[in-house]
């Protein structure tokens, strides 16, 4: 089913845009929540006259994500974890974990936009990258320790 965006998504594309999509997805999902439209002729003529707005609104949002990546590229979060063995962790640090010390911080972000390859399993510095928008993944460090050592 082919569909036209009316918003930004990060897995299929960004608004105005026309994209493939499974007729279940877009049945269910994207056209009852509006957001996205049906790509016939008469709704591409349509989106097309609204194509400037689009634009203006994608160059908001991206100047948006700019200012936010200048705000948190140089944030550091600090966390700590029971350990064995001196480095590896009992459980580990996921993205939930980083989020909750980025909101303690006053940085909020969503929780898939942290792009964590895998869940942080031992002590040490890690660079995380957050994805704020399409072209923007400014990298935060993030610091695990063990629970209840001193610092140096």
């Amino acid at each position: 089913m082919k569909v036209i965006l009316k918003e930004t998504i990060d897995t299929l594309g960004i608004a105005g845009s026309e994209c493939e999509v499974a007729a279940g997805y877009g049945r269910n999902y994207l056209l009852p929540q509006g957001k996205a439209i049906i790509a016939t002729p008469q709704n591409k003529r349509v989106m097309e006259q609204a194509r400037a707005k689009l634009e203006l609104q994608i160059a908001k949002e991206k100047k948006l994500a700019e200012e936010m990546a200048d705000k948190i590229k140089d944030v550091v979060c600090k966390l700590t974890a029971k350990v064995r063995e001196e480095i590896y962790l009992y459980g580990s640090i996921t993205t939930h974990d980083i989020k909750e010390s980025l909101s303690s911080q006053n940085i909020s972000v969503e929780r898939r936009s942290i792009l964590l390859a895998e869940p942080i399993k031992e002590t040490g510095e890690y660079k995380v990258p957050i994805r704020l928008y399409k072209d923007v993944e400014p990298e935060i460090t993030v610091v695990v320790k063990a629970e209840g050592r001193q610092e140096k």
